[in-house]
């Protein structure tokens, strides 16, 4: 089959990880052979998950535990977004971080200027140690005036028996309490996109999105006029699919079956 017109200006398809490329702890089949096998038609990827609970190096290491060892140089997340957003838009700013040890890791690897009393910033990250304090002191430098900016907008997390709540669940929290909503860093989000443009040196035009969640996989390409193809290994049901008003550009039932197409 010849490549489908969607993919005519084609460089990068950037791919979900959970529910996309894998499920828990098992490669999806055919995954793997549809990534090793863009290489072959002069084609690259990268993955990009919103998930800031975790870095590189533990998305890394499930890739590696599962069979398929990536360099870390092909894993994106919301989290470098983040960094590259408050370098280049608010250098030297003080930030009060809500993270765990691994996203207060990356930061302090950024060179992002970390307070614990009086921040500039307020940065919401998924937060797996998130207490009490964490959230009265947050609120509290929000309510103030502090600029407000979370990660990604995901509202649950999946986990091997269900689901955890997620950045976004606790973005309606502090909404509850303050009023006021962050500016947002993942998918969806134009950051997101400018990011992944700059960091590979392309243009809009050449990335394809590929993912199993209609409002941050779909609606970031969907929103920038950016091909996106939905999978239907993951999340979405094709009973929500009928009912959204996000649509993908390709419906495929797996990474394998985009195969077909490109």
């Amino acid at each position: 089959m010849a490549r489908h017109k969607l993919f005519e200006k084609t460089k990068y398809f950037i791919i979900d990880m959970d529910g996309t490329f894998y499920l828990s702890n098992r490669l999806i089949s055919g995954s793997a052979d549809f990534v090793g096998g863009l290489k072959d038609k002069g084609l690259d990827f990268y993955f990009f998950t919103n998930n800031s609970s975790n870095n590189v190096q533990v998305c890394s290491d499930k890739l590696r535990s599962m069979g398929f060892p990536v360099n870390d140089d092909k894993i994106i997340i919301s989290t470098h977004v983040t960094i590259d957003y408050l370098n280049k838009h608010h250098p030297g700013k003080s930030v009060y971080l809500l993270g765990n040890e691994r996203l207060t890791a990356d930061f302090e690897k950024g060179g992002i200027n970390l307070v614990r009393e009086d921040p500039d910033i307020v940065v919401l990250g998924f937060d797996t140690t998130l207490t009490y304090e964490k959230i009265r002191k947050a609120a509290k430098y929000i309510s103030e005036g502090a600029l407000y900016i979370a990660t990604h907008p995901d509202l649950n997390c999946p986990t091997a028996d269900g689901f955890k709540p997620d950045t976004g669940s606790m973005i309606e929290l502090f909404a509850a309490s303050t009023g006021k909503r962050p500016l947002i860093m993942g998918k969806p989000m134009t950051a997101a996109v400018d990011y992944i443009t700059d960091l590979l040196g392309c243009e809009r035009e050449n990335l394809v999105f590929v993912g199993d969640r209609l409002m941050t996989d779909i609606a970031v390409g969907a929103n920038h006029g950016i091909p996106c193809v939905l999978v239907m290994t993951g999340v979405t049901t094709p009973e929500e699919y009928e009912r959204s008003s996000v649509k993908a550009d390709l419906v495929v039932n797996s990474l394998s079956a985009l195969s077909d197409y490109i």
